[in-house]
């Protein structure tokens, strides 16, 4: 049978993505990453470089800027491209990368009423480290977001009744109880902003469910665990799309993360969906 054109798209980049990069341990690996997300997203116009240190050491954020058709104030989307030692990283985050990569063709062909910058950011496994070097550079030059998106494992859902797990029990009284959605997780500002991307989600036939994050995440710290909550501390809007990670998939972190774990409708839906929620934010 004949996969979608996305979907093909989708599978060939996490084939490529998919191995061993940690920046310190598998570098070889995360160099062949870090070359490949550039020449993916050299297809749709210059690729820029953020260089930013680290352990005495130069570490790069790769940034595609898209204009927009009505409007140059960007919407932001990142997602990380380093994984821990000892995991091929398919779902984490290959799998966000890859979305990525989907979405620069997609937004290029059809470009959204904001200019959009996408992001691949560096050593977030390090504690956000890329995302929080560039938030800081975007705030300390004053330049304003329409919006961060931040994404952050898109490709295990489950049908397995009771396979979704939450940080407090009471989550289990509002939020279902099998791992077949995705995640929104907002600050409070987003929340416009979290309706929109859920009724486009529901369009793309998705399942999803959202959450607003007060006090910058403080108060629940699993909802701060990715490259948005540098922009969160700093006062941007911003959003973390999941599938919950280690809330949902047994592999997180571990090296049975691999492609053939991941549902690949799950993701070409979530692709479907975001496209349509930033083409249309206004």
């Amino acid at each position: 049978m004949t996969l979608p054109a996305p979907q093909e798209r989708l599978r060939s980049h996490l084939q490529h993505l998919s191995r061993e990069r940690d920046p310190f341990i598998a570098t070889a690996g995360h160099f062949f990453v870090q070359q490949y997300i550039q020449a993916q997203l050299q297809q749709w116009g210059t690729v820029e470089t953020h260089e930013f240190q680290h352990q005495q050491r130069s570490h790069t954020n790769l940034i595609l800027n898209i204009p927009g058709q009505k409007s140059d104030l960007p919407i932001l989307i990142g997602a990380h491209y380093d994984a821990v030692p000892g995991t091929p990283g398919a779902d984490d985050n290959a799998s966000g990368v890859a979305a990525l990569l989907e979405l620069a063709q997609a937004l290029t062909a059809a470009p959204a009423h904001h200019a959009v910058r996408l992001v691949a950011f560096d050593l977030e496994e390090y504690g956000m480290v890329g995302s929080g070097h560039y938030a800081e550079m975007l705030q300390q030059q004053g330049q304003p977001l329409r919006l961060m998106l931040s994404l952050e494992m898109l490709g295990y859902c489950t049908q397995a009744p009771n396979s979704q797990q939450y940080p407090i029990a009471a989550m289990k009284t509002i939020y279902p109880s099998t791992g077949n959605f995705v995640g929104l997780i907002g600050n409070l500002p987003t929340m416009l902003e979290l309706l929109h991307f859920n009724h486009h989600m529901a369009e793309a036939g998705v399942p999803s469910q959202w959450l607003p994050a007060g006090m910058r995440g403080e108060m629940l710290r699993a909802t701060r665990l990715s490259d948005h909550s540098p922009f969160w501390d700093r006062g941007y809007r911003a959003i973390m799309v999941t599938d919950t990670a280690f809330m949902r998939n047994p592999h997180y972190h571990q090296p049975s993360d691999r492609l053939e774990t991941l549902d690949l409708d799950f993701l070409t839906g979530i692709c479907a969906g975001l496209i349509r929620a930033v083409q249309t934010l206004k």
